[in-house]
């Protein structure tokens, strides 16, 4: 295991951090011992002031012993006040480290090939991560405060009366011992509810983002019902979580009751040998109703919900984290067979990154997947598309359209065979040349907040005026720019609304203006009306740019010097009037789209 990859989350985590931090935690635990200063002090104090004082005729005395409580009382808010930064010390840097561990855990589970859904990813990095610090920063504050104030509580109450101590102490003993076995059954159903919660993320997740093609393909009863499941189950985790936690919380109810009522049995016998006082009944009976009693209640009601949510939370970033740790060859060594032991090769030297010489591209029987298990979105496409050409990608929903784009754009890389730009393979053109030449626009264009100008020259920067209004004008956007107020106008948050299409047209004027050599419009024009993206596309085919559509409207196609029809094993390239004869689905479509008055 390399030195940079990540540790599991786990107890070896947490032990390293305490002890790179120790100085707070040696400073929390000090802070802690002089806040409790009052529990341990308590009964004392008030035994005294009745034996010493009030009994004894001494009212001055024991007013002072109840002074020196009230003292208490305050020593302990300063101690507390003290006591909270350094708690901060603790709980923001083991949120950092929660971070790290998770998001290179995400990426060495790529690496290692295993494509986890983003929803569940997301629900880790941010939900879960967050609820570890809450967690811990609650525990900090609640159960270290309850756990030291009832040991103290005890530790008061033998220095006051040994025979009480030893006549209490068993049943509070017993309530945590019949506790345990509920915390662990609440901590499995705790795990359950968490990774329903991760399920119906990233069901949630995948069905919102592909609504449209759920809508277009008619599974929306089909898609509701799963996503109803993943709702009922995590709903029944949750409930299943809340009888537990209620059963727990009436037993100790019970248990902490247990310790002053064999007080109250045994009292009698103890006063009338004189193995206890008064004032020292009174020091106990306030030692368990203030200190003992109320302490057990918090302390098993906190670990039984923060204590038991934070113990499922890390196991369940653990297993993940985990499932992450590369072997010596940085994947995970149980995906791969045994092998033999042989010599160590040294590593190839990776290759220098390759401009290429022009903006052609190619495609060799490429295929592309979304998981290990999954079909192949494109499977087995060959296509060339020479530098300067224009073609549209047309054919249904879900067949592949917006992954080709993806693609071509080199934000993936495909499962198998070949792509290359200018004769150089996708995976060793530099990365520098690829965001100069290749410009993407997705449906939903962006609007960066600033003003016209920062916007359009957002991919030339040294661009003159003249130039964006001359980009401006030959994508249509040009009347926009007038009405928003000129280059100097602000838009995005600090500017009037815009619409989708004009969003749209803002987007296109910048790839225009930008040096790219290859343009990939992904229904970029889906908001403008038909002979508005007709002049955008014209535009952009006029420039000499490789030109590649992916169809919002038939006329796309229509125009095109060449068609590509996405389709699986029908997949078919060639001029639209070769296609109306041989692509069943070109000529399909085409009628479609005529036969609904779509110009």
């Amino acid at each position: 295991m390399s030195e940079a990859a990540p540790r599991p989350i786990d107890r070896h985590l947490f032990a390293g951090f305490l002890r790179q931090h120790r100085g707070a935690a040696v400073a929390v635990a000090g802070w802690s011992l002089l806040e409790a200063v009052p529990a341990l002090a308590s009964g004392l104090l008030v035994a005294a002031a009745l034996d010493r004082g009030f009994l004894a005729g001494r009212p001055a005395e024991g007013f002072f012993w109840i002074g020196l409580l009230g003292a208490a009382m305050v020593f302990r808010a300063l101690m507390t006040r003290t006591l909270t930064p350094w708690l901060g010390r603790i709980v923001e840097p083991l949120r950092d480290d929660l971070v790290t561990a998770v998001a290179a855990g995400a990426v060495q589970r790529a690496a290692a090939g295993a494509r986890d859904t983003a929803g569940a990813g997301v629900a880790r990095l941010t939900v879960q991560v967050e609820t570890v610090r809450s967690l811990v920063s609650a525990l900090l504050r609640s159960a270290r405060q309850l756990g030291v104030s009832l040991v103290m509580a005890f530790v008061g109450l033998a220095a006051l009366s040994a025979p009480v101590a030893a006549l209490t102490l068993p049943p509070v003993l017993l309530t945590l011992l019949l506790c345990v076995p509920r915390l662990r059954v609440l901590a499995r159903r705790q795990r359950r509810q968490l990774r329903a919660e991760e399920r119906l993320t990233g069901v949630a997740g995948e069905t919102f983002d592909g609504i449209r093609d759920v809508v277009a393909c008619g599974a929306r009863d089909r898609v509701a019902d799963d996503l109803y499941a993943r709702i009922t189950d995590h709903r029944d985790a949750v409930r299943a979580v809340a009888r537990t936690a209620s059963a727990n919380t009436l037993l100790v109810s019970l248990g902490s009751h247990l310790p002053l009522l064999v007080l109250l049995l045994a009292s009698p016998r103890l006063l009338d040998s004189g193995a206890l006082s008064v004032g020292e009944l009174l020091g106990a009976t306030s030692y368990l109703v203030s200190g003992v009693a109320p302490a057990l209640r918090s302390l098993v009601a906190v670990l039984g919900s923060w204590g038991v949510q934070l113990a499922t939370v890390i196991r369940q970033l653990s297993r993940s984290t985990r499932e992450a740790r590369p072997g010596p060859t940085g994947v995970q060594d149980a995906a791969l067979p045994p092998r033999t032991p042989q010599s160590p090769q040294p590593p190839r030297p990776p290759r220098p990154p390759r401009t290429p010489s022009s903006p052609d591209l190619s495609l060799v029987n490429v295929v592309y997947a979304y998981g290990p298990g999954a079909a192949p979105v494109i499977d087995g496409l060959s296509l060339d598309i020479p530098a300067g050409s224009h073609l549209t990608v047309v054919g249904p929903s879900g067949a592949g359209k917006s992954t080709l784009t993806t693609l071509l754009a080199g934000m993936a890389g495909p499962d198998s065979g070949r792509l290359t730009l200018g004769g150089v393979p996708a995976t060793e053109v530099d990365r520098a040349w690829l965001h100069r030449a290749v410009t993407l626009i997705p449906q939903e264009a962006y609007v960066f907040t600033g003003t016209v100008r920062d916007n359009l020259r957002y991919l030339r920067p040294q661009a003159r005026d003249t130039d964006i209004l001359a980009s401006a004008t030959a994508v249509g956007a040009r009347t926009l720019v007038d009405r928003l107020g000129g280059l100097d106008a602000p838009v995005g948050l600090d500017g009037p609304p815009l619409s989708s299409g004009e969003r749209q047209l803002v987007a296109l004027a910048r790839a225009h203006l930008s040096p790219a050599s290859i343009v990939l419009l992904d229904e970029a024009c889906c908001h403008l009306d038909p002979a508005a993206e007709e002049r955008a596309e014209r535009a952009f085919a006029d420039r000499g740019t490789t030109l590649v559509v992916v169809a919002h409207r038939i006329s796309s196609a229509l125009r095109a010097p060449r068609v590509l029809v996405l389709d699986g094993a029908r997949t078919a390239v060639g001029t639209p009037a070769q296609l109306l004869d041989s692509s069943p689905l070109y000529a399909d479509l085409v009628g479609h789209w005529v036969s609904a008055g779509t110009p």
